[in-house]
């Protein structure tokens, strides 16, 4: 039996597929009773789910990044479809065939590979390009970076996601440099290439995504800085130096301020501009990827407007020709 994929499923249809768990929350109606609303997803779109009267026990065998079988029917609501569920099970994704959930972009990964090689081979501090070096022949490091996540939800949620942002961040720094030229070219693309390369440790990307136990512990910017640190003895060995202690500092300031806050993790706010470029670079590309995820992924292809995103306190105008906005960008040829 063919798969029933989001994009073919139609007003009145039944449905009996799985789907990754997108998003879960349990609700509750006037009168106490416990209500789950779900995101479905798999690599054609997302369609949003309802279950009426749920116990906690069922909700509490499945959760957000899981793989789930569901039963129940199609019905057009204010103009989308959404799934009225009366079956939902956790799967094992084990037994789960993940093309039907991500697109192939193991040749985007190799292009974007190439790339990073180019730009870090390239540089012209010695003891940089030298530390860069020692990150790109630790063929370990560069096989998970390939297969590595960016997020599990928000943005790059896909495995190669990583790499893409920061191949992404590398060619925006190397355009804003002409307009910025006070800006240490070196330095900002080698933290560019780290800021978030602890993500390979912080995240599995082995069946459904999730944090591992030293990514829950101690998070993706201490984890690079374990790296950092290795590949610096690495240098030295290598190179019979020791690396200067002022750039260490000054790359370590862009790793650890790149969140821009303390309120959103960072040990400390950006105090360099190569600090300031990295996170309003790193911000751009983490928003500007989620709003066009949340735009092409809209379930109401019909309508002008997505649904409303209560994280974000908005909805996005996707323009009367929804179906095509945003298609020709390019996105993955970086």
């Amino acid at each position: 039996m063919p798969r029933q994929f989001v994009e073919h499923l139609r007003n009145g249809q039944s449905v009996d597929e799985i789907f990754l768990l997108a998003e879960k929350q349990l609700r509750s109606n006037r009168n106490d009773d416990l209500f789950l609303l779900v995101h479905l997803k798999d690599r054609t779109g997302v369609v949003h789910g309802l279950m009426w009267n749920v116990t906690e026990e069922l909700v509490s065998e499945f959760d957000t990044g899981d793989f789930v079988r569901v039963e129940g029917k199609v019905q057009l609501y204010q103009g989308a479809m959404q799934a009225i569920l009366t079956c939902i099970n956790s799967v094992d994704a084990a037994s789960v065939k993940m093309s039907d959930f991500e697109e192939d972009r193991s040749e985007a990964s190799e292009r974007h590979l190439v790339r990073v090689n180019e730009l870090l081979r390239g540089l012209y501090n010695d003891d940089l390009r030298e530390l860069m070096i020692c990150f790109l022949e630790d063929e370990s490091l560069v096989n998970a970076l390939s297969r590595a996540v960016a997020g599990i939800k928000i943005h790059h949620a896909f495995r190669g996601g990583l790499l893409e942002h920061v191949t992404t961040l590398m060619e925006a720094a190397e355009g804003i440099l002409s307009l910025y030229p006070f800006l240490d070219r070196d330095l900002l693309l080698a933290g560019v290439f780290l800021h978030d390369l602890g993500k390979v440790r912080e995240i599995s990307v082995e069946g459904t995504l999730s944090y591992t136990d030293e990514g829950q512990l101690l998070g993706h910017i201490v984890l690079v800085l374990e790296e950092l640190e290795a590949k610096v003895r690495e240098f030295s060995d290598r190179t019979g130096r020791e690396f200067d202690g002022e750039l260490l500092m000054r790359l370590k300031h862009l790793i650890v301020s790149h969140h821009g806050s303390l309120e959103t993790g960072s040990p400390r706010v950006p105090m360099i501009p190569e600090a300031v470029a990295l996170h309003h670079l790193d911000n751009l590309d983490a928003r500007l990827y989620e709003t066009m995820d949340l735009i092409n992924s809209d379930p109401n292809r019909n309508s002008a407007w997505t649904a409303y995103v209560p994280r974000l306190g908005r909805k996005f105008y996707k323009g009367q020709d929804s179906g095509s906005f945003g298609q020709s960008s390019g996105r993955n040829g970086v």
